[in-house]
């Protein structure tokens, strides 16, 4: 997922919900998933069908901002639909800061879920990457909350290894991948995980503190090494190497070889 560098085409429904303010694409995914922002032409954005790459997030006005995800009807299997993301959201909400769900929808061209904005950086803002060590811990820190906030026992969903290496099509992983998967960890004391722990993921304050987590449709529970392992490897893709036993010491946590391996491997195969 990146931020969309070449002209964007909005789909009609999104300009429906945009009410005739200020459309900004802001995030692709490779499958065709996109994530737009509405909100008035003071906030900063760029007419809809431009890149917002030199978008100051910090100076957008607080309230009326809105992100719109959208997914269209092929986006392919394996992917959380927005109605799942919808009812993670409300659930989450009430237990810690998340974005709060204004509608979803679905039509003959894709799906769509709208969410109120919060007034905080993602933690790939450009002034994030130009201070990895203080984004990295804060990536650390939020997932230690996020885990410590969330009850396993009251959860409806799980993302357990059973049912993702239930999604693996043999022919693309291959024997021997299937066999390294099929030797599973024990799982080490269930939380509710994120199931995309990813630094874009995490939003940051201005001060360097967690703010809230976004991209919640696959939550659910699981070891806490499925999150851990894809959050720290994260930071290599975001900041270069050198940053993940930072999310370690923030989560506060001793590095584990075997289940970092494990679920990164996972992770791949899925």
């Amino acid at each position: 997922m990146s931020v969309p560098a070449e002209p964007v085409v909005v789909p009609d429904v999104v300009r429906r919900l945009a009410r005739g303010e200020r459309v900004v694409p802001v995030w692709a995914n490779e499958l065709g998933g996109l994530t737009f922002r509405l909100g008035p032409p003071s906030g900063g954005g760029r007419p809809a069908g431009r890149s917002p790459a030199d978008e100051k997030p910090g100076d957008r006005p607080a309230g009326r901002l809105r992100y719109v995800k959208w997914h269209p009807r092929d986006i392919g299997p394996g992917v959380a639909t927005v109605s799942e993301e919808a009812e993670r959201l409300r659930w989450a909400a009430a237990r810690t800061p998340v974005p709060r769900v204004l509608e979803h929808g679905r039509d003959d061209d894709g799906e769509w879920l709208v969410t109120e904005a919060i007034g905080a950086r993602s933690a790939v803002d450009p002034r994030w990457l130009a201070a990895p060590e203080t984004a990295v811990r804060a990536i650390g820190l939020a997932l230690r909350a996020l885990h410590d906030a969330l009850p396993v026992a009251d959860c409806p969903w799980t993302w357990s290894v059973e049912e993702r290496v239930a999604r693996v099509v043999p022919a693309k992983a291959g024997p021997d991948m299937l066999a390294r998967l099929a030797d599973a960890p024990d799982v080490v004391g269930p939380v509710v995980c994120h199931g995309d722990a990813c630094a874009p993921n995490t939003l940051l304050h201005d001060d360097g503190t967690w703010a809230a987590h976004v991209d919640l449709g696959r939550l659910g529970v699981a070891d806490p090494w499925a999150d851990l392992s894809i959050a720290a490897l994260s930071t290599v893709w975001n900041y270069g190497p050198g940053h993940e036993h930072l999310v370690y010491e923030a989560y506060g946590i001793d590095p584990d070889p075997d289940r970092i391996a494990y679920y990164r491997l996972l992770w791949d195969a899925t």
